[in-house]
């Protein structure tokens, strides 16, 4: 089975109600998925590669998110590390039923949104990231 990633989304843009709880919540997910190269800091919104996260001004999103982990020890490290800056367990580490090697973790973020850590591995990807280059 052959999946094509990063051809149709563009970035996602979280609207929190709380920047400084989510940014301690996004740095520990980011550091539990070893993620520390993409968060990126700035005074009034932070980044994690193509996703968007600034205060909201009228209303404060409610998705469902998931990040790759490369390992179940990284899904077990997610999971820990949200619960313990600040999100809520909505399903510990384990296999789920969506296919055979599924391991996942769900915690919601401050703001309520399903954040979910996911392996499937062992799997090979054709690289490790898209690259796009502006002429």
């Amino acid at each position: 089975m052959t999946y094509h990633l990063g051809r149709v989304i563009d970035h996602v843009h979280l609207r929190v109600a709380d920047l400084a709880a989510s940014r301690t919540f996004y740095s520990a997910v980011c550091d539990a998925l070893h993620l520390g190269d993409v968060f990126k800091d700035a005074a009034d919104h932070f980044t994690i590669d193509e996703i968007y996260v600034d205060a909201a001004e009228d209303y404060v999103s409610r998705i469902h998110l998931a990040f790759q982990a490369r390992s179940r020890d990284e899904v077990d490290a997610f999971y820990s590390r949200a619960i313990q800056a600040g999100g809520t367990s909505n399903g510990a580490p384990g296999l789920r039923p969506y296919h055979d090697r599924y391991y996942a973790a769900f915690v919601l973020d401050p703001d309520g949104n399903n954040i979910e850590a996911v392996c499937d591995a062992p799997n090979a990807r054709s690289a490790d990231s898209v690259t796009v280059e502006r002429p």
